[in-house]
């Protein structure tokens, strides 16, 4: 598998290291396609999107860990001059 890819997450201005792990998810074509479509109708990455469902599963059950970092933001990174 591959090594974790390292990314700026700067919600709020923190600008800290992030390390995001990859992982590898089998899914029915139908559920993929389900995912897909409405990943797409909300402007989010299907990745993007699985994770954003994963988080608000885990904080509606109480599980969501109070380290975990904020969610990358979204579009073209802001150029530092």
């Amino acid at each position: 598998m591959s090594e974790p890819i390292d990314e700026t997450a700067s919600a709020g201005g923190r600008g800290r290291r992030a390390e995001r792990k990859p992982v590898l998810l089998r899914l029915d074509p139908a559920v993929h396609e389900a995912l897909a479509r409405w990943a797409a109708d909300d402007l989010r990455s299907l990745n993007a999107h699985v994770e954003m469902l994963l988080r608000e599963a885990l904080k509606r059950s109480g599980r969501l860990p109070r380290d975990a970092g904020p969610l990358p933001r979204r579009g073209r990174p802001v150029k530092e001059d």
